[in-house]
C-alpha cells in the first residue's frame, strides 16, 4: 500500500520535508495537534504534560500493556498561529538523539481537504540519517492515518 505521508530527505542536508494531505478541514487538522484528548487518541499515547501555548511544554509516553516504556517524546512550543502554524522543538528520549526544530504548516486545499507540511531541522545530516534508519516513516504513517480516522469519526 502506498504511503500517504511523504518524506523528502535530500542527500547531505540536515532537514526533512514531510507532507500529508488529509480529508479534513484545516481547522480540524490543527485541533488534532492542540487538543490534549485528541492528541492522545491519534498518537496512541499518554500526555504527561501539555501546555499548548507559546513557550509551553509537552511530554508524552507510550507504554506496553505490561507497563514497559516503548516511546517517549518531549519538547516546547515556540510559536503558534491558529489553523496555520506550530513551531516546536521535539526530542525522542528512547533514541538518544538531540532535539530537533519543527515547523508545522497547516493549509486548506478545499473546505474539506487540507495539507500538513512539516519542515524538520536536525543538528546534522548524520543525526537526521540515524533517525531515518529507525521505523520513523512507518510510525508517522500510522499516526497520521489514526489522526484522520479519529477525526472522521467525530466530525
Amino acid at each position: 500500500m502506498e504511503q500517504k505521508t511523504k518524506i523528502k530527505a535530500e542527500e547531505g542536508k540536515q532537514e526533512l520535508i514531510i507532507t500529508r494531505e488529509f480529508s479534513l478541514p484545516v481547522e480540524s487538522l490543527f485541533t488534532a495537534y492542540k487538543d490534549k484528548e485528541l492528541f492522545e487518541k491519534w498518537m496512541g499515547t499518554n500526555l504527561i504534560d501539555f501546555e499548548f501555548k507559546e513557550y509551553g511544554k509537552y511530554h508524552f509516553e507510550t507504554r506496553s500493556p505490561t507497563g514497559d516504556l516503548m516511546f517517549s517524546g518531549k519538547g516546547a512550543f515556540h510559536s503558534l498561529i491558529p489553523n496555520e502554524m506550530i513551531v516546536r522543538t521535539f526530542e525522542m528520549d528512547v533514541f538518544s538523539l538531540p532535539p530537533q526544530l519543527e515547523f508545522l504548516n497547516f493549509n486548506a486545499i478545499t473546505g474539506e481537504k487540507s495539507i500538513l507540511t512539516m519542515h524538520i531541522i536536525f543538528k546534522s545530516a548524520e543525526i537526521r540519517n540515524e533517525l531515518l534508519k529507525k521505523p520513523f516513516a512507518i510510525g508517522l504513517e500510522m499516526a497520521h492515518s489514526r489522526l484522520e480516522d479519529v477525526l472522521n469519526k467525530i466530525n
